[in-house]
């Protein structure tokens, strides 16, 4: 039996140590692509739009306005007729999954990632990592931030500002810190 890498104790959601050689080489190429994207004649849409293909795990025809960061890229898979504005960025250490027609406002954030309470595995370097699904004809408004393990159901509203530390129901718009319903759709 062997003993499983850190590329795939980060993915299973496992405590993995992301310092490893092979999760910085990775990191480092979706750097790269993020970079080359970011700085892509504007004019160019079908040579940026190869460049988030290259980049991202599932690419549907999306769009995403620059800038745009992410830690790896093919753990991230955009539905059809994605759109995310400016200052979008992934944290994707583990998988983050939209639907169709999902808008995402500018300067959101979502991180797979996490690190340990107990103060001495966080120094040692420790993270875990769980998915985010996000499902179809969801609106993620300006700021907003999702965080590990979350599901957002079809049809959501995340508000601006909102930090979302709970699975969102279907037809729901939440809002605050964290994250509350405030009324169904």
């Amino acid at each position: 039996m062997t003993t499983p890498s850190e590329k795939e104790k980060m993915l299973s959601g496992s405590e993995y140590f992301p310092s490893c050689k092979m999760l910085q080489q990775e990191r480092a190429t979706a750097k790269r692509l993020c970079q080359q994207f970011n700085r892509h004649d504007v004019d160019d849409r079908k040579g940026s739009r190869k460049i988030l293909a290259s980049l991202v795990g599932t690419y549907a025809g999306a769009w995403i306005e620059p800038d745009f960061y992410c830690d790896y890229g093919y753990n991230i898979h955009l539905g059809k007729n994605f759109y995310a504005n400016h200052g979008l960025v992934i944290l994707d250490t583990a998988t983050v999954t939209f639907g169709d027609d999902v808008m995402l406002g500018p300067g959101v954030l979502i991180s797979t990632a996490s690190h340990p309470l107990d103060p001495v595995k966080r120094r040692k370097g420790v993270e875990t990592a769980l998915p985010i699904t996000i499902g179809n004809n969801v609106w993620i408004g300006m700021g907003a931030k999702i965080l590990d393990g979350v599901i957002i159901g079809d049809n959501a509203v995340v508000a601006a500002g909102a930090v979302v530390t709970k699975n969102v129901e279907v037809n729901t718009v939440v809002a605050g810190v964290p994250a509350k319903r405030i009324k169904s759709l």
